[in-house]
């Protein structure tokens, strides 16, 4: 079998010098010894974040990159986006609200205090550290390397951006108006950042009502309002707690009885109602972004009609009113979910070209891949295994979640 390739070194010693022919499969060390750093850190820039924190025991220098201001500066120009998922330990809205009435110890712990990565492309599982979170904040929103955690006490909102690959911290002025469980948007850029706060205003200490939307907007031109922009709500909208999409400047949001989505334009500072498809005949409806568009997934029930149940995905068309179906899954495989699912319902998260759709209560999950048009089943996090904490009712809930070794535009919030 031959060899791939040739390759000739020279070698100075003194006032002679050699030169030598070798035929290895492998480069040898001493040219790999010879690199350019600039050329060794293009290489490492585009390692995975798995790699890359591996590749950091190697030596004292590579060790040193994390905090090197030109690689990480070559880092954010070269570094491929990685369309990642990130599932952390969920209470339902139940477990906090009944919190305070609960006199016993330990119902306070660190349920979060751990999440789980997920790899699509290699179907790979890796384990985060949130520690450096303080208890009494729950995930709510992922934008740019960033997990935004939102205080769970009722009241005015403190909100803080996290990094859990370095450790980075920063908390945001606490909203002006006091709510118990909003929507909350995040959109990160890599000079701006804008977080938008809607609904749950608490109108009593024991009833709230979808009011009213705050907004929060800081960017490197020098320019910021903090929790300045202030709108309306739709009237008699029904918002689904904590879930928000961001799609081209909008925000968008599942609206209930009867289902639709509210979009929310950041530039013109108001909402908008979408009319869903089949909005009758819905079950589990929900808003992921998928490649710059927004994609309603839902599992359709027809009983009385000729239609067979199924789940589809419609994508919302560029004028901003019609809803396309791409995509339905094979009935054989649906059959499989729902009898898994058993009516229990199931939440969707999506990144890039991928879509995960976790069935509620279990660790059960379905990867699909729009580029491949591919269903296929997720492994289930070996991080979990059978512990729980103690608490029935915890369950994942995943964010998408772009890792990221540096989020510069985190410092405006100093």
């Amino acid at each position: 079998m031959p060899l791939p390739f040739s390759y000739t070194f020279t070698i100075t010693s003194g006032s002679s010098t050699t030169s030598s022919t070798h035929t290895n499969p492998w480069m040898d060390v001493r040219i790999w010894s010879k690199l350019p750093e600039r050329l060794l850190d293009r290489v490492i820039a585009f390692l995975p974040p798995p790699a890359f924190f591996r590749a950091r025991s190697v030596c004292k220098r590579w060790y040193g990159l994390l905090y090197c201001s030109s690689f990480l500066e070559l880092y954010m120009q070269i570094s491929p986006r990685h369309h990642w998922f990130l599932f952390l330990k969920h209470k339902p809205l139940k477990s906090y609200i009944y919190r305070a009435n609960s006199t016993g110890s330990g119902d306070n712990s660190r349920v979060n205090s751990e999440g789980y990565l997920f790899d699509p492309y290699d179907i790979a599982w890796h384990r985060l550290s949130f520690d450096l979170v303080p208890s009494g904040f729950y995930p709510a929103s992922s934008s740019g390397g960033l997990v935004c955690w939102v205080s769970d006490e009722a009241g005015a909102k403190n909100i803080m951006l996290f990094n859990p690959l370095v450790g980075s911290l920063s908390q945001l002025p606490p909203t002006l108006r006091p709510r118990l469980f909003p929507s909350i948007g995040l959109t990160v850029s890599p000079t701006s950042i804008d977080v938008t706060v809607a609904g749950d205003d608490m109108i009593s200490p024991y009833a709230v009502k979808n009011l009213s939307t705050e907004s929060f907007h800081i960017d490197a031109g020098g320019f910021y309002s903090i929790w300045g922009a202030t709108s309306s709500l739709p009237r008699l909208c029904s918002l689904e707690s904590g879930r928000m999409v961001y799609v081209d400047s909008k925000f968008y949001c599942m609206n209930y009885s009867p289902f639709s989505v509210l979009a929310y334009d950041m530039a013109a500072n108001k909402w908008s109602k979408i009319q869903s498809p089949m909005r009758r005949f819905l079950r589990s409806p929900g808003l992921v972004e998928s490649r710059g568009k927004l994609v309603l997934v839902a599992a359709v029930e027809k009983s009385k009609l000729n239609v067979p149940k199924s789940l589809r995905l419609w994508s919302l068309q560029d004028c901003g009113t019609t809803w396309v179906e791409i995509e339905r899954m094979p009935l054989q495989l649906y059959m499989q979910f729902a009898q898994l699912e058993a009516g229990n319902g199931f939440d969707s998260v999506g990144h890039g070209e991928f879509i995960v759709i976790m069935i509620r209560g279990t660790d059960k999950g379905l990867l699909f891949d729009i580029c491949r048009k591919r269903w296929q089943w997720i492994p289930a996090c070996p991080y979990l295994g059978c512990e729980a904490n103690g608490h029935e009712d915890v369950e994942l809930r995943g964010l998408a979640y772009e890792p990221r070794l540096a989020t510069p535009v985190i410092t405006l919030l100093s």
